[in-house]
Protein backbone atom coordinates (compact mmCIF):
# COMPACT_ATOMS: atom_id res chain seq x y z
CA UNK A 1 0.00 0.00 0.00
CA UNK A 2 2.74 2.08 1.06
CA UNK A 3 4.20 1.60 -2.57
CA UNK A 4 1.17 2.78 -4.05
CA UNK A 5 0.79 6.05 -2.54
CA UNK A 6 4.11 6.94 -2.74
CA UNK A 7 3.84 6.57 -6.69
CA UNK A 8 0.66 8.76 -6.62
CA UNK A 9 2.75 11.26 -5.00
CA UNK A 10 5.37 11.24 -7.52
CA UNK A 11 2.91 11.57 -10.42
CA UNK A 12 0.72 14.47 -8.81
CA UNK A 13 4.34 16.38 -7.79
CA UNK A 14 5.00 15.92 -12.01
CA UNK A 15 1.69 17.43 -12.33
CA UNK A 16 1.93 20.23 -9.79
CA UNK A 17 5.09 21.20 -11.17
CA UNK A 18 4.70 21.94 -14.73
CA UNK A 19 0.63 22.95 -14.44
CA UNK A 20 2.42 25.35 -11.70
CA UNK A 21 5.08 26.47 -14.89
CA UNK A 22 3.04 26.84 -17.15
CA UNK A 23 -0.85 28.16 -15.39
CA UNK A 24 -2.74 25.97 -16.59
CA UNK A 25 -4.07 22.48 -16.04
CA UNK A 26 -4.48 21.92 -19.95
CA UNK A 27 -0.95 23.07 -20.96
CA UNK A 28 0.11 20.94 -18.51
CA UNK A 29 -1.82 17.98 -20.24
CA UNK A 30 -0.67 18.68 -23.21
CA UNK A 31 3.31 19.15 -22.56
CA UNK A 32 2.39 15.49 -20.55
CA UNK A 33 0.51 13.94 -23.79
CA UNK A 34 -2.40 13.16 -20.66
CA UNK A 35 -5.53 14.81 -20.24
CA UNK A 36 -6.40 17.49 -18.34
CA UNK A 37 -8.80 15.97 -16.13
CA UNK A 38 -5.92 13.87 -15.32
CA UNK A 39 -3.81 16.73 -14.40
CA UNK A 40 -6.29 18.02 -11.95
CA UNK A 41 -6.91 15.07 -10.28
CA UNK A 42 -3.47 14.41 -9.25
CA UNK A 43 -2.86 17.35 -8.19
CA UNK A 44 -6.04 17.51 -6.25
CA UNK A 45 -5.22 14.47 -4.99
CA UNK A 46 -1.90 15.68 -4.11
CA UNK A 47 -3.39 18.43 -2.12
CA UNK A 48 -5.42 16.24 -0.09
CA UNK A 49 -2.23 14.19 0.63
CA UNK A 50 -0.35 17.10 2.13
CA UNK A 51 -2.85 18.64 3.54
CA UNK A 52 -2.00 21.98 1.57
CA UNK A 53 -3.81 24.19 -1.53
CA UNK A 54 -1.62 24.83 -3.79
CA UNK A 55 -3.06 26.67 -6.32
CA UNK A 56 -5.60 29.49 -6.36
CA UNK A 57 -8.04 28.86 -8.96
CA UNK A 58 -9.93 30.94 -11.35
CA UNK A 59 -11.97 30.60 -14.46
CA UNK A 60 -8.96 31.29 -16.77
CA UNK A 61 -5.86 29.96 -14.96
CA UNK A 62 -4.35 28.95 -11.97
CA UNK A 63 -2.21 31.21 -9.63
CA UNK A 64 0.36 29.45 -6.48
CA UNK A 65 -0.73 29.82 -3.42
CA UNK A 66 2.03 30.99 -1.04
CA UNK A 67 2.57 27.42 0.38
CA UNK A 68 2.37 26.42 -3.71
CA UNK A 69 5.06 28.75 -4.44
CA UNK A 70 7.40 27.78 -1.68
CA UNK A 71 7.07 24.26 -3.28
CA UNK A 72 7.33 24.80 -6.90
CA UNK A 73 10.88 25.03 -7.30
CA UNK A 74 11.25 21.63 -5.74
CA UNK A 75 8.57 19.87 -7.58
CA UNK A 76 10.81 21.20 -10.82
CA UNK A 77 13.72 19.85 -9.70
CA UNK A 78 12.21 16.52 -9.18
CA UNK A 79 10.64 17.10 -12.59
CA UNK A 80 14.23 17.83 -13.86
CA UNK A 81 15.34 14.59 -11.92
CA UNK A 82 12.86 12.47 -13.73
CA UNK A 83 13.38 13.52 -17.42
CA UNK A 84 16.92 13.35 -17.12
CA UNK A 85 16.66 9.24 -15.84
CA UNK A 86 13.94 9.33 -18.97
CA UNK A 87 16.91 10.81 -21.30
CA UNK A 88 19.66 8.53 -19.58
CA UNK A 89 17.66 5.71 -20.67
CA UNK A 90 16.91 6.60 -24.12
CA UNK A 91 20.67 7.52 -24.75
CA UNK A 92 21.60 3.60 -24.27
CA UNK A 93 19.53 3.02 -27.05
CA UNK A 94 21.86 3.27 -30.13
CA UNK A 95 18.47 4.27 -32.46
CA UNK A 96 17.38 7.27 -32.31
CA UNK A 97 13.86 6.87 -31.28
CA UNK A 98 10.64 8.25 -29.25
CA UNK A 99 8.91 11.44 -28.89
CA UNK A 100 10.64 14.66 -30.03
CA UNK A 101 9.31 17.85 -29.28
CA UNK A 102 10.47 20.87 -31.45
CA UNK A 103 9.53 24.54 -30.88
CA UNK A 104 10.40 27.54 -33.90
CA UNK A 105 9.22 30.43 -34.60
CA UNK A 106 6.55 30.69 -36.79
CA UNK A 107 8.63 31.65 -40.06
CA UNK A 108 11.11 29.20 -39.41
CA UNK A 109 8.91 26.60 -38.80
CA UNK A 110 6.47 26.98 -41.98
CA UNK A 111 9.81 27.51 -44.45
CA UNK A 112 12.83 25.39 -43.44
CA UNK A 113 11.65 23.10 -40.49
CA UNK A 114 8.21 21.67 -41.48
CA UNK A 115 9.04 21.04 -45.10
CA UNK A 116 11.95 19.12 -44.16
CA UNK A 117 10.32 16.77 -41.37
CA UNK A 118 9.56 14.16 -43.56
CA UNK A 119 13.03 13.83 -44.83
CA UNK A 120 13.91 13.58 -40.93
CA UNK A 121 11.25 10.74 -40.51
CA UNK A 122 12.12 9.17 -43.63
CA UNK A 123 15.53 8.85 -41.97
CA UNK A 124 14.66 8.00 -38.65
CA UNK A 125 11.21 6.38 -38.88
CA UNK A 126 10.68 5.03 -34.91
CA UNK A 127 11.14 9.13 -33.79
CA UNK A 128 7.11 10.63 -33.51
CA UNK A 129 7.92 14.63 -34.02
CA UNK A 130 5.30 17.20 -31.84
CA UNK A 131 6.56 20.52 -34.19
CA UNK A 132 5.37 23.68 -32.21
CA UNK A 133 5.26 26.75 -33.48
CA UNK A 134 4.92 30.14 -32.22
CA UNK A 135 6.87 33.78 -32.41
CA UNK A 136 6.41 33.94 -28.49
CA UNK A 137 9.46 32.37 -26.36
CA UNK A 138 8.47 29.67 -24.51
CA UNK A 139 10.37 28.10 -21.33
CA UNK A 140 12.20 25.18 -22.98
CA UNK A 141 12.72 23.26 -19.32
CA UNK A 142 8.91 24.31 -18.03
CA UNK A 143 7.07 23.15 -21.44
CA UNK A 144 9.03 19.84 -22.14
CA UNK A 145 10.66 20.69 -25.05
CA UNK A 146 13.52 18.61 -26.30
CA UNK A 147 14.45 21.58 -29.13
CA UNK A 148 13.80 24.68 -29.72
CA UNK A 149 14.83 27.05 -33.13
CA UNK A 150 15.15 30.66 -32.49
CA UNK A 151 16.08 33.91 -34.68
CA UNK A 152 17.54 36.76 -32.52
CA UNK A 153 20.62 37.17 -29.80
CA UNK A 154 19.65 34.40 -26.44
CA UNK A 155 20.93 33.76 -23.27
CA UNK A 156 19.76 31.55 -21.41
CA UNK A 157 22.29 29.55 -18.76
CA UNK A 158 20.56 26.73 -18.37
CA UNK A 159 19.80 26.08 -22.71
CA UNK A 160 22.72 24.37 -24.76
CA UNK A 161 23.36 26.33 -27.77
CA UNK A 162 24.01 25.79 -31.54
CA UNK A 163 24.23 28.57 -34.30
CA UNK A 164 23.13 27.49 -37.17
CA UNK A 165 24.34 28.89 -40.86
CA UNK A 166 23.47 32.35 -41.69
CA UNK A 167 20.82 33.73 -43.70
CA UNK A 168 20.40 36.44 -46.03
CA UNK A 169 18.38 39.65 -45.47
CA UNK A 170 17.74 41.72 -48.65
CA UNK A 171 14.86 44.23 -49.91
CA UNK A 172 11.82 42.94 -52.16
CA UNK A 173 9.16 44.61 -54.09
CA UNK A 174 6.57 43.15 -56.90
CA UNK A 175 7.60 43.60 -60.80
CA UNK A 176 4.33 45.31 -60.84
CA UNK A 177 5.29 48.33 -58.36
CA UNK A 178 8.65 48.50 -59.47
CA UNK A 179 7.84 49.03 -63.09
CA UNK A 180 5.36 52.01 -61.75
CA UNK A 181 7.38 53.32 -59.38
CA UNK A 182 11.08 52.50 -60.77
CA UNK A 183 13.61 50.80 -59.04
CA UNK A 184 16.15 52.15 -55.77
CA UNK A 185 19.81 52.14 -56.81
CA UNK A 186 20.66 52.90 -53.18
CA UNK A 187 19.21 52.42 -49.66
CA UNK A 188 18.98 56.71 -49.86
CA UNK A 189 16.68 55.64 -52.47
CA UNK A 190 14.12 54.22 -50.07
CA UNK A 191 12.98 58.18 -49.47
CA UNK A 192 10.70 57.85 -52.33
CA UNK A 193 9.35 55.13 -52.39
CA UNK A 194 6.33 52.87 -50.37
CA UNK A 195 7.75 50.89 -47.99
CA UNK A 196 6.40 47.99 -45.44
CA UNK A 197 7.79 47.20 -42.10
CA UNK A 198 7.87 43.94 -39.48
CA UNK A 199 6.74 44.84 -36.04
CA UNK A 200 7.92 42.31 -33.70
CA UNK A 201 5.46 40.62 -32.24
CA UNK A 202 7.60 39.42 -28.69
CA UNK A 203 8.76 43.70 -28.29
CA UNK A 204 6.32 45.73 -30.46
CA UNK A 205 9.73 47.03 -31.48
CA UNK A 206 9.62 47.53 -35.42
CA UNK A 207 12.72 45.76 -37.56
CA UNK A 208 15.50 48.31 -38.80
CA UNK A 209 16.42 47.93 -42.04
CA UNK A 210 20.15 46.56 -42.29
CA UNK A 211 22.22 47.43 -45.33
CA UNK A 212 26.21 46.66 -46.12
CA UNK A 213 27.40 50.21 -47.13
CA UNK A 214 30.74 50.98 -47.69
CA UNK A 215 32.17 47.81 -45.69
CA UNK A 216 29.72 48.94 -42.64
CA UNK A 217 26.42 47.98 -41.66
CA UNK A 218 23.77 50.77 -41.37
CA UNK A 219 20.25 50.26 -40.46
CA UNK A 220 17.12 52.48 -41.25
CA UNK A 221 14.08 53.21 -39.95
CA UNK A 222 11.81 54.12 -43.20
CA UNK A 223 8.72 56.05 -42.29
CA UNK A 224 6.30 52.96 -43.25
CA UNK A 225 2.76 53.49 -44.47
CA UNK A 226 2.29 49.71 -43.96
CA UNK A 227 3.64 48.12 -40.62
CA UNK A 228 3.01 44.32 -39.78
CA UNK A 229 3.65 42.01 -37.43
CA UNK A 230 3.77 38.47 -39.34
CA UNK A 231 6.45 37.97 -41.64
CA UNK A 232 4.23 35.83 -44.28
CA UNK A 233 1.78 38.62 -43.64
CA UNK A 234 4.99 40.90 -45.32
CA UNK A 235 5.60 39.17 -48.13
CA UNK A 236 1.98 39.19 -48.99
CA UNK A 237 1.94 42.63 -48.98
CA UNK A 238 5.19 43.10 -51.12
CA UNK A 239 3.74 40.44 -53.54
CA UNK A 240 0.28 42.21 -53.83
CA UNK A 241 2.09 45.64 -54.78
CA UNK A 242 2.71 47.14 -51.58
CA UNK A 243 5.84 48.64 -51.98
CA UNK A 244 9.31 47.50 -50.99
CA UNK A 245 10.23 45.57 -47.88
CA UNK A 246 12.97 43.68 -46.57
CA UNK A 247 13.01 39.83 -45.27
CA UNK A 248 14.85 37.09 -45.21
CA UNK A 249 15.52 35.43 -48.73
CA UNK A 250 13.96 31.81 -47.47
CA UNK A 251 10.76 33.66 -46.83
CA UNK A 252 10.57 35.45 -50.19
CA UNK A 253 11.97 32.37 -52.04
CA UNK A 254 8.68 31.10 -53.32
CA UNK A 255 7.21 34.60 -54.59
CA UNK A 256 10.06 34.96 -56.32
CA UNK A 257 10.25 31.53 -58.10
CA UNK A 258 6.98 32.66 -59.06
CA UNK A 259 7.59 35.48 -60.35
CA UNK A 260 5.53 37.51 -57.61
CA UNK A 261 8.62 39.42 -55.80
CA UNK A 262 11.93 40.11 -57.52
CA UNK A 263 14.65 40.97 -54.94
CA UNK A 264 15.97 44.97 -54.58
CA UNK A 265 19.33 46.74 -53.57
CA UNK A 266 20.32 43.18 -53.58
CA UNK A 267 24.14 44.75 -53.49
CA UNK A 268 23.42 45.78 -50.15
CA UNK A 269 21.99 42.71 -48.83
CA UNK A 270 23.30 41.84 -44.59
CA UNK A 271 23.89 37.86 -43.55
CA UNK A 272 22.50 37.14 -40.27
CA UNK A 273 24.01 34.85 -37.98
CA UNK A 274 21.83 34.94 -35.41
CA UNK A 275 19.71 31.60 -35.92
CA UNK A 276 20.06 29.32 -33.08
CA UNK A 277 19.14 25.65 -32.09
CA UNK A 278 18.82 25.38 -27.90
CA UNK A 279 18.33 22.35 -25.65
CA UNK A 280 18.78 21.49 -22.13
CA UNK A 281 21.12 19.97 -20.14
CA UNK A 282 19.13 16.90 -19.68
CA UNK A 283 18.80 16.51 -23.57
CA UNK A 284 22.09 16.34 -24.12
CA UNK A 285 22.41 12.49 -24.62
CA UNK A 286 19.28 11.88 -26.16
CA UNK A 287 19.97 9.93 -29.39
CA UNK A 288 16.85 11.19 -31.35
CA UNK A 289 17.95 15.44 -30.06
CA UNK A 290 21.23 14.35 -31.31
CA UNK A 291 19.75 13.64 -34.96
CA UNK A 292 17.66 16.56 -35.03
CA UNK A 293 20.24 19.20 -34.57
CA UNK A 294 22.66 17.55 -36.83
CA UNK A 295 19.82 17.55 -39.54
CA UNK A 296 19.41 21.26 -39.22
CA UNK A 297 22.64 22.05 -39.69
CA UNK A 298 22.05 20.07 -43.09
CA UNK A 299 18.70 21.70 -43.64
CA UNK A 300 20.11 25.52 -42.75
CA UNK A 301 23.19 24.69 -44.57
CA UNK A 302 21.42 24.12 -47.71
CA UNK A 303 19.07 27.55 -47.65
CA UNK A 304 22.61 29.27 -46.97
CA UNK A 305 24.08 27.81 -49.94
CA UNK A 306 21.25 28.22 -52.25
Amino acid sequence: MMEQIGLERLTGLIAFARAGALGSYTAAARSLSISPSAVSKSVQRLERQLGLSLFTRTTRSLVLTPEGRALHERALALLRAAEEIEQMAMAARAEPSGPLRIAASLPLGIHLIAPALPAFRRRHPKVTVDLRLSDSLVDLVAEGIDVAVRIGDLADSRLLSRRLAPHRLCCFASPGYLAERGTPLHPDDLAGHDTVTLRYQSSGQSLRWPFRIGGQVVERAPDSGLVVDVSEALVAVLAAGGGIGIAATFLARPHVERGALVPVLADFAVERHNVTALWPESRRANPAVRAFLDFLQEVFGKDAAG
